[in-house]
C-alpha cells in the first residue's frame, strides 16, 4: 500500500468537503505543548500553505487545507516537532485534562501528568467504538470527563478531629454544596450532599480539618452530542498507577466485547457492565481502592 495512502486512512487525517485536501489532527495530550513546538506548528503550517491552525475542544491542534499529496512530508515534520499525527476515528483519541496541581487552586490530582501517562500507554489504539478519556482535578469538572467514553475526577473527602472545632463557620461559608452546618457550636458535615471537592480543608483557618488523601472517581459510557449521556461510576482508586491501569483494563474489555456502529454509552449494558466493575474490584489490591471514611 502506497504510503500517502496509509497515511490518509489514520484517524489524525480528516477528508475535507474537497477531497484533495484534508485537516491534519495532532497528537498533544492534556494540550500541553511548550513554545518551540507551537512556533514548529506555525512553521508546518505555512509550508504547507494552510490557511491557519485550528485549536480543536479536545485540546489539540489541527492544520487545514493540507493538499493530500503532501501528507507523507507533512507526518514527517510532525514527528520531528513532537506533535505528531493523531487520532479522531474509532480509537483511543487525544486525552484531555485540566491544569491541575500545581497551577490550579482548586485541584486536588496532577491531571496532566496523569493524562500522559495514559497517552502513553493507550493513544491511538483500534478500537470498535471512539474512546474519549478526560481527566478532571477536581469535582468542578472542567473538562466534562462524565461526558467521555472514561472520565477521571480528582477528589479528597474532609476528614474531621473531634473535639478541635471552633464553630467559626468559615466552611460553611465557603462549600457551595450546602453540606456543611453549625450545630452546637461545631461544624457538621452531610455525606449525602458532599462532592469530596476539598474546598472546606482549604478553607479552615485553623488547619482542623484534614484529607482522606487524594483519589480517583473513574466512569465509563459518558457522550456528549445530540443526546447527551452521564457516564456510570466504576470505581475510586488511590494512586494514578491503579487509573493507568483500570484505564487500560476498560479499553481491552471495550475491544474484546464492543461493536462498532453504536456509542459506548448504548450497549453497557449488552457488554455487561457490571461484570467489568466486579472484574475491576478483583483486580486491584484492596490498598488501591478508596471507600468513604
Amino acid at each position: 500500500m502506497p504510503r500517502e495512502i496509509a497515511l490518509h486512512m489514520r484517524g489524525g487525517v480528516i477528508t475535507e468537503r474537497d477531497p484533495q485536501f484534508c485537516t491534519i489532527r495532532t497528537r498533544i495530550p492534556a494540550g500541553m505543548v511548550n513554545s518551540q513546538m507551537l512556533r514548529g506548528l506555525a512553521d508546518i503550517a505555512e509550508k504547507f500553505s494552510a490557511p491557519g491552525l485550528h485549536l480543536t475542544t479536545r485540546q489539540t491542534i489541527e492544520i487545514p487545507g493540507i493538499d493530500s499529496r503532501n501528507l507523507q512530508a507533512i507526518a514527517a515534520e510532525l514527528d520531528r516537532n513532537g506533535t505528531p499525527i493523531g487520532s479522531e476515528r474509532d480509537e483511543v483519541v487525544n486525552v484531555t485534562a485540566c491544569p491541575g496541581l500545581p497551577r490550579c487552586v482548586f485541584a486536588n490530582i496532577d491531571s496532566t501528568n496523569l493524562a500522559k501517562a495514559i497517552d502513553n500507554r493507550l493513544f491511538g489504539r483500534e478500537m470498535p467504538v471512539k474512546i474519549r478519556i478526560s481527566i478532571s482535578a477536581c469535582p468542578n469538572a472542567c473538562t466534562s470527563p462524565m461526558l467521555n467514553e472514561i472520565g477521571i475526577i480528582g477528589r479528597i473527602s474532609p476528614i474531621r478531629t473531634p473535639g478541635l472545632c471552633t464553630g467559626c463557620g468559615t466552611c460553611v461559608e465557603y462549600c457551595k454544596e450546602g453540606a456543611i452546618s453549625i450545630k452546637k457550636g461545631v461544624s457538621v458535615l452531610d455525606p449525602a450532599l458532599c462532592v469530596q471537592c476539598g474546598t472546606c480543608i482549604r478553607s479552615c483557618p485553623f488547619a482542623l480539618l484534614k484529607s482522606s488523601g487524594e483519589h480517583y472517581m473513574i466512569s465509563v459510557g459518558g457522550r456528549r452530542g445530540r443526546h447527551p449521556r452521564i457516564g456510570r461510576e466504576l470505581v475510586v482508586v488511590r494512586t494514578p498507577e491503579a487509573v493507568v491501569d483500570v484505564v487500560e483494563k476498560v479499553v481491552q474489555w471495550v475491544y474484546r466485547r464492543a461493536w462498532s456502529g453504536r456509542l459506548l454509552s448504548e450497549q453497557l449494558e449488552d457488554i455487561r457492565f457490571g461484570q467489568l466493575r466486579d472484574e475491576i474490584w478483583n483486580m486491584l489490591p484492596a490498598s488501591v481502592l478508596f471507600e468513604d471514611v
